[in-house]
């Protein structure tokens, strides 16, 4: 494609002129629909196994907790060694795993030990991926391209991830079994890898053009020999470290994972028992809850990677969370499924939407030789309160009662934001860093558009 060509695309759409960018959202693509399958196929595969809902959610428990831990260690390996060639490595595994567990249930071979194994290193790899992916970006596109190339992954992940993969795996599971969807999603690692593959080895980043906060972190393969822990550790260490001396990034890393503290629960625990009980609502039409959250978001996703990068980039971000739990609110009170189902809308377009924003900022202010491990954290800080609110969420509402902790949930929020905002001081810290100086409009570079 010629760089003319390439500055006449719609916006959200010009990382698509680069080659190996391709590449990447086409292996993205395709590692996010083969999660989906594997989500529905190991849920059932379990209960093929004679397994019960502990057994499920063991499985299920075991994966998340790997995935949560994983994202620290992802950290630091992508600040060391090539992110290409994490992600091809993470891909291989997921292979293993769902191919071993594919052929065992095939064989009628299968143990509930062998499955929750596999179940364990799909979640290390999930976990895993997303900080090699976010320091792997910057260095395929251009600064100026980051925010839609941020969105476009925002969008295929609930398109696929929640709904594509899971539909496709509930089909096969239907007409087939189980053991054919996990076939699937291991075949969807074979393409993924060679996707990766294709996009051949990156240049090193040019820390000259880097548009940081830090220019004078080094990276971890510059420092004297240590013990692997040891040397492991020192870096986490540093990725901390730095958290805690930048305000914008703490600030917003604690609000996000208390945000999520007051929705998760409220969202996969409460509302199949409030679209019963009010409602006379069952499985499907929680189904359609979760599709509307994922519609959503991939909505909020497209139109946020549309537009240039805010001036006030960080009050957007905060304005936007700062009402994000208000449809929960709703669903308090909902007296229908229709408004459940809008309610799960706005809460996708809230919550997610600026993520895209927020990928964006991680990519464009936190030094290169960091970003992995800081992208591991933003993860880790993010998810650490998740587990936690789908188990309060339950006792609080028998105290309280369903609806008063879905409007305590909605609300709560909002001065929560406020006061992270002005201890943060983040209204001054967004004038003195602009992000929206570089305009979106730059041609592609066409030594990397071909």
């Amino acid at each position: 494609m010629t760089t003319d060509a390439a500055t006449r695309l719609p916006r959200v759409l010009r990382p698509f002129a680069l080659r190996r960018y391709r590449w990447l959202v086409a292996g993205l693509a395709l590692a996010l629909f083969g999660d989906g399958v594997w989500l529905i196929a190991l849920i059932w595969q379990v209960i093929a196994l004679g397994g019960g809902p502990g057994a499920v959610s063991l499985a299920s428990g075991i994966a998340a907790g790997g995935m949560v831990v994983a994202t620290l260690l992802g950290g630091v390996l992508a600040d060391r060694i090539s992110q290409r060639t994490i992600i091809i490595g993470l891909e291989t595994v997921k292979l293993l795993a769902f191919a071993s567990v594919g052929v065992a249930a095939l064989l009628d071979v299968l143990t509930f030990a062998h499955l929750v194994t596999a179940a364990l290193l799909a979640g290390i790899t999930t976990g895993m991926y997303y900080p090699a992916y976010s320091a792997l970006l910057p260095r395929v596109v251009d600064a100026v391209h980051l925010l839609a190339a941020n969105g476009i992954e925002g969008f295929l992940r609930p398109v696929l991830l929640q709904a594509a993969g899971p539909l496709l795996a509930g089909v096969i599971v239907g007409a087939a079994s189980p053991a054919t969807a996990i076939g699937v999603a291991a075949v969807t690692c074979v393409l993924a890898a060679a996707c990766y593959a294709a996009m051949g080895p990156i240049p090193e980043a040019d820390a000259a053009t880097a548009d940081t906060d830090d220019r004078e972190a080094r990276p971890p393969a510059t420092r004297p020999a240590a013990h692997p822990v040891t040397s492991i550790l020192t870096d986490l260490g540093e990725g901390f470290a730095y958290m805690w001396r930048t305000r914008w990034l703490w600030a917003s890393l604690f609000y996000f994972s208390f945000l999520l503290l007051m929705v998760m629960g409220p969202l996969e625990v409460l509302v199949p028992f409030a679209l019963r009980d009010r409602v006379g609502g069952d499985a499907s039409d929680h189904a359609m809850v979760l599709a509307a959250f994922g519609a959503g978001a991939a909505l909020g996703a497209f139109v946020l990677a549309s537009r240039p990068m805010p001036r006030r980039y960080l009050s957007v971000i905060f304005g936007v969370w700062a009402l994000a739990a208000v449809p929960l609110v709703i669903m308090g009170l909902a007296g229908s499924v229709a408004w459940f189902v809008a309610a799960g809308f706005l809460l996708g377009l809230l919550l997610d939407g600026p993520m895209v924003l927020w990928g964006t900022l991680l990519q464009r202010r936190v030094p290169t030789a960091l970003l992995g491990r800081i992208s591991g954290l933003d993860f880790f800080v993010s998810a650490a309160l998740m587990p936690v609110s789908m188990a309060i969420a339950a006792p609080i509402s028998s105290v309280i009662g369903v609806t008063a902790t879905f409007v305590l949930a909605g609300l709560l929020p909002i001065p929560v934001a406020a006061a992270f905002y002005v201890w943060g001081r983040l209204w001054r810290d967004e004038i003195d860093h602009p992000l929206h100086a570089v305009e979106i409009d730059v041609p592609l570079d066409s030594s990397t558009s071909a």
